[in-house]
C-alpha cells in the first residue's frame, strides 16, 4: 500500500517542481526555504508528514550551486527529523557530476562525496536526470533511479520530420546516448575524437562516419562554455553536413556559451528544463521533463516499476 505522498521544493527551480505538482495533482507542501540576514539558510517544514512518503525536488545548479545544496541538506535533515515514512530526493540536475573519478594526482572525487554527504543528511532514495555518468549510482549506498530525458527529445525531433539524418556523439563517452537516438530515429551514427588539455578547453580531432550532406544531430548530457558543441558543429560543417541541431538535458550555459551559440553554425539548440534558464537566445527550444519526472515519483510511491517508462 502507497503512503501518502508529500512534494516539497527548495528555490533552485520552482517552476518545475510546479510543472511536477500540477501533473501528480498534489500541491507543494507549506515548507519556508530562506536565509538569515548574515547569509545562513533558514529551513521550517510548516506542515505534518509524519508517516509520509516525501519527495524534495531541488536541482542543484547554476549560479548559486552551493546554495542550493546546502538548502537540499538542511530540508533532507528536517523531514529525517520529523518521522517521515521515506525521503526521495528529487535532483534533476546532480552537481559536480563531472568529478567522478581520480584522473589527477590529488584531487577529490567530488560526486562520491556529494552522495555521501545527501545520504548522511537523511534521503533514502535518489532519482535524477541523466546523470553525466552511470557510475554515480554506484557512489550511493541507496536505491537510485537515473531517468533519461531522451523520450522526451526523441518525440520532438520526431516532430521535425526530418530525413537523411545521422545522430553524432561529441565524444566517445557518449555513444550509448548517441547510438539509442540513432536507432529511434533510423538514422546513422556518427563519433567526433577528441582531445581536451584541461577542463572546458577542448581541441576536436576528427569524426567518424558519414555525415556528408545528412541533417546532423549532435547529443549530448550537459552544455556548459559551448566549446564542444560548437567546435563539433564547425568541423560537421567543414565536412559536408547540410544542417546542424545540438541537444542536450542540462543546459549548464556558463561563461561565453550563448553568445558562442548564436554566433555558431547550429541551427537549434534543444535543452530541457532540468536547469532554469537566466537568459535565452532565439535559437533556444526548451522541452519540459516534468511530466516524466512526475510519473516517477507516482510509480516510486506506489512501488510500481520505473525502468518500464524507458522499454
Amino acid at each position: 500500500m502507497s503512503k501518502q505522498l508529500k512534494l516539497i521544493s527548495g528555490n533552485s527551480n520552482p517552476s518545475f517542481a510546479e510543472e511536477v505538482a500540477e501533473y501528480l495533482h498534489t500541491p507543494l507542501s507549506d515548507t519556508l526555504v530562506t536565509k538569515f540576514s548574515d547569509g545562513e539558510i533558514r529551513v521550517q517544514i510548516k506542515e505534518n508528514v509524519r508517516g509520509a512518503d516525501v519527495f524534495v525536488i531541488q536541482s542543484l545548479n547554476p549560479p548559486n550551486i552551493n546554495d542550493n545544496i546546502m538548502e537540499l541538506l538542511l530540508i533532507l535533515d528536517a523531514l529525517k527529523r520529523s518521522s517521515t515514512h521515506r525521503i526521495t530526493a528529487v535532483i534533476p540536475y546532480f552537481a559536480y557530476a563531472r568529478q567522478d573519478r581520480k584522473d589527477k594526482p590529488r584531487v577529490p572525487i567530488s560526486a562520491k562525496l556529494l552522495a555521501d554527504i545527501i545520504q548522511k543528511a537523511g534521503a533514502n532514495r535518489v532519482l535524477t536526470v541523466d546523470l553525466h555518468s552511470a557510475q554515480i549510482q554506484g557512489f550511493f549506498d541507496c536505491p537510485v533511479d537515473n531517468i533519461y530525458a531522451l523520450p522526451v527529445i526523441l518525440d520532438y525531433l520526431k516532430g521535425k520530420n526530418l530525413e537523411d539524418i545521422v545522430v553524432v556523439s561529441p565524444d566517445a563517452g557518449g555513444v550509448v546516448r548517441a547510438r539509442y537516438l540513432a536507432n529511434k530515429l533510423n538514422a546513422g551514427l556518427a563519433i567526433i575524437y577528441k582531445r581536451r588539455p584541461e577542463p572546458n578547453v577542448v581541441e576536436t580531432l576528427d569524426v567518424i562516419g558519414d555525415i556528408k550532406g545528412k541533417n546532423a544531430i549532435i547529443i549530448d548530457d550537459i552544455i556548459d562554455t559551448a566549446g564542444t558543441i560548437v567546435a563539433a558543429a564547425d568541423m560537421l560543417k567543414d565536412k559536408g553536413a547540410k544542417s546542424i541541431i545540438a541537444t542536450c538535458t542540462h543546459p549548464v550555459f556558463s561563461g561565453p556559451a550563448l553568445d558562442r551559440l548564436k554566433g555558431s553554425c547550429i541551427e537549434e539548440v534543444i535543452v530541457t528544463n532540468t536547469i532554469p534558464l537566466r537568459d535565452t537566445i532565439d535559437k533556444v527550444k526548451v522541452l519540459s521533463v516534468a511530466n516524466l519526472v512526475g510519473e516517477a515519483i507516482k510509480r516510486i510511491n506506489i512501488e510500481s516499476s520505473v525502468s518500464s517508462l524507458f522499454v
